[in-house]
């Protein structure tokens, strides 16, 4: 089998790679820099430029499944322009593969496509599977909802689509989990605001093998990338601090403070989506790990 993978050399995209290869699944990648594409056997670079719409169709070759997570990351201050690039990568790189694909004969059934649980208004109490259509109205709610209906246009190609709506990623490569421990290795950790929202997370193992689960049995439809027992703010800041053996002694950050710091971006450290992968769990996937003590002491110990 041989899929197509957009955002390959990201934090995500890198795990799912491996686990590909672990299944002698052959990848072929897009990138925008000429000087990444390696020629493998398994491992097949092409060019692309969203902006210009651009693409080496060559890309699609014996290709039976797209995985689609090409897109800038939310992770850095949002000014104006900034917010437009988020949207903009997300909109640019899903229009340019529908659009190569239009017409053409191709050997792709299915796509894989990220997305992400801030689709889900934020909420102290509700408890989102993907039966919820009450989406948020928040930028990033925006983005996501502008994301799937992009990634929908696939099934007028006869393809089927599936979406993956992406929790916190635990990762010890990078990502939000580094930035937390920072300041926690120096003694300087807290939870943010009230400590009580909460926080769906996923070790980025478990992420990319859901992935693949997906690929390999055909679903389609949308399913929550995040495991089976969500945290809050508080929860997650000290067991962070137990599992690195650190004090947690300072009060919780204030809101305006990380407004001051962050700007909008503060969002994504105060708002709170408590969500349920029972759905991927009842097609028979099982998650190695299921509670975050253990998946952090494997991340960080």
């Amino acid at each position: 089998m041989r899929v197509l993978i957009t955002g390959a050399t990201g934090l995500i995209g890198d795990e799912i790679v491996k686990q590909c290869h672990k299944k002698d699944i052959k990848v072929n990648y897009l990138t925008t820099s000429k000087s990444k594409i390696l020629q493998k056997e398994n491992y097949m670079g092409f060019y692309w430029n969203p902006k210009s719409q651009e693409i080496d169709k060559n890309c699609f070759k014996g290709v039976e499944a797209i995985i689609h997570l090409a897109g800038a990351t939310v992770s850095k201050r949002w000014t104006n322009s900034y917010k437009k690039e988020i949207l903009n990568s997300r909109i640019e790189t899903t229009r340019l593969l529908v659009n190569s694909l239009k017409g053409e004969q191709h050997t792709i059934k299915q796509i894989i496509s990220a997305s992400a649980i801030g689709i889900y208004p934020d909420s102290l109490t509700n408890y989102y599977d993907q039966s919820f259509n009450t989406y948020s109205n928040s930028f990033l709610g925006n983005v996501v909802k502008t994301w799937e209906r992009e990634v929908d246009q696939f099934s007028k190609l006869g393809i089927s689509v599936s979406k993956i709506r992406i929790g916190l990623v635990l990762s010890n490569k990078g990502g939000a989990l580094q930035e937390m421990v920072k300041p926690i290795k120096m003694g300087l950790g807290a939870a943010f605001g009230s400590g009580k929202q909460w926080q769906s997370w996923i070790h980025i193992k478990d992420l990319a093998r859901l992935f693949i689960y997906v690929l390999k049995h055909n679903l389609g439809d949308v399913y929550n990338g995040v495991a089976p027992n969500p945290v809050t703010n508080q929860e997650l800041t000290k067991t962070i601090a137990s599992v690195l053996n650190k004090p947690l002694f300072l009060p919780n950050i204030p809101k305006f403070f990380m407004k001051l710091v962050l700007g909008e971006m503060h969002t994504l450290l105060f708002e709170s989506q408590r969500v349920s992968c029972k759905k991927i769990e009842n097609k028979g996937f099982h998650f190695k790990y299921h509670h975050l003590q253990p998946a952090l002491e494997d991340l960080l110990g």
